[in-house]
């Protein structure tokens, strides 16, 4: 499989370098779009297709956002514990979150906050939050994440993909593992983006035509394959060519199209915008990352003016269009890192930073048809521990596969022939859906 990866890779405490690999899992290298197709109707059958498109975007952010200084602000802390910056009041009465986020203040309304997700562990790795279960634990078995649960599980809609990964992807957590490579994400950046795109010359009626030629050499390989296999695998080579020529992947990619005046909503945060436009053409999951990393263990009051408000426009502008646009019933938003941050803060007034912290971290939830508007949970008044209503991931995990019409207690068998479960901890919240 091909991988494309960039010279100057941020790098996290941990010394691994968290390049965003371009491993083209639809178009071109290993796997061809057709091949793609093949596995994908290799896979048991899927649900009756829903009635309209029921989708997810996962934000990610990435390296561990401090609930300190975003959500779940304690400024009646001692110092070293609640850092520079002061609450704000939002739009419903009795929550507060951090001044950097003044957009998002005003569309809390449309937001739910969970201030007690216990991560419970303290890696660097999208394990946990994109499968449910630890590096550790992934590694003796894996488990498949998030995206390719949705991919299996929920009908393809419209040709597109079931899992859309603007991140690239990283080395832990985000594989398919058991449910198999047709369930890797489809990368829309680079060359896979421009395989979407008619070479030049090409017209759509000589693709027709190619598409023509193609079937005359399958026409005489059928001659001499008695098993029927050529036949079948002529039918996902026309859906391959379907997907280039129709081009709903590439229409959902050109964010150009929007009104002006929505492109100027999530200006700085277009990626979020693109998340919107493929989930709403009929992905199933879109994962990406906002506001840069977020290991922040120096500096950490020089970084976050930066990637504060570019996160803060695009969970803002997103509440917003889904809303006005009436998907706020069929797209669920999930946004959070893999962890949250100590409440002490370390290393003096010059270079202060937060270290990794695995008891709690803040999580924002956004439509799918649940319950806004309100925070769920209670920290201590330090901001390290929960006081009420703990949720672990896979309760989070769990919600929203139950918003999307997936059963988390599906099985299935894993690479080493052993039953697994999508999750374990399967209820949904019930303060979200109940």
């Amino acid at each position: 499989m091909l991988t494309i990866t960039g010279s100057n890779s941020p790098r996290f405490c941990d010394g691994l370098s968290r390049r965003n690999f371009l491993r083209i899992g639809a178009l071109g290298s290993a796997l061809t779009l057709a091949d793609m197709l093949r596995l994908q109707g290799q896979s048991a059958e899927t649900p009756a297709r829903p009635s309209r498109s029921k989708g997810v975007i996962m934000i990610f952010l990435s390296g561990g956002a401090s609930q300190l200084d975003t959500y779940d602000l304690k400024p009646d802390a001692p110092r070293e514990i609640r850092g520079p910056y002061n609450p704000i009041r939002t739009n419903v009465p009795g929550i507060d979150i951090c001044e950097w986020l003044p957009e998002t203040a005003r569309a809390m309304d449309k937001i739910a906050l969970l201030r007690t997700v216990v991560p419970a562990i303290d890696e660097h790795t999208d394990s946990n939050v994109m499968t449910g279960y630890s590096e550790v634990v992934n590694n003796v078995d894996p488990h498949p994440c998030f995206g390719s649960v949705v991919s299996r599980y929920r009908p393809h809609v419209n040709g597109m993909p079931g899992f859309v990964s603007l991140r690239g992807m990283t080395r832990y957590g985000t594989e398919p593992a058991s449910l198999g490579l047709a369930h890797r994400p489809f990368t829309a950046e680079g060359p896979a983006r421009e395989n979407l795109t008619l070479a030049n010359g090409l017209t759509e009626s000589r693709v027709s035509d190619r598409r023509a030629l193609l079937s005359s050499f399958d026409s005489l390989r059928r001659e001499i394959d008695a098993t029927g296999t050529v036949e079948a695998l002529d039918a996902y080579t026309a859906q391959a060519f379907d997907m280039i020529a129709s081009g709903a992947v590439r229409r959902a990619l050109d964010v150009s199209q929007e009104p002006q005046h929505v492109r100027d909503r999530f200006r700085g945060a277009e990626s979020v915008l693109l998340a919107r436009r493929l989930v709403e053409a009929g992905v199933g999951c879109v994962t990406l990352s906002v506001g840069g990393y977020w290991d922040h263990h120096y500096g950490i009051f020089n970084s976050l003016p930066r990637a504060l408000p570019t996160l803060d426009r695009g969970v803002a502008a997103l509440a917003e269009d889904l809303s006005q646009r009436g998907l706020d019933e069929d797209i669920s938003v999930v946004v959070w890192g893999e962890f949250g941050r100590t409440p002490r803060i370390n290393h003096g007034p010059d270079n202060a930073g937060r270290d990794h912290w695995a008891p709690v971290m803040s999580t924002l939830i956004m439509g799918g048809g649940m319950r806004m508007g309100q925070v769920i949970g209670r920290t201590d008044s330090r901001g390290g521990y929960p006081l009420e209503k703990p949720y672990s991931v896979q309760r989070v995990l769990s919600t929203l596969y139950s918003r999307i019409g997936i059963d988390p207690s599906q099985s299935f068998l894993s690479r080493a022939g052993r039953t697994m479960y999508i999750t374990e901890d399967r209820e949904p919240i019930p303060e979200l859906v109940g």
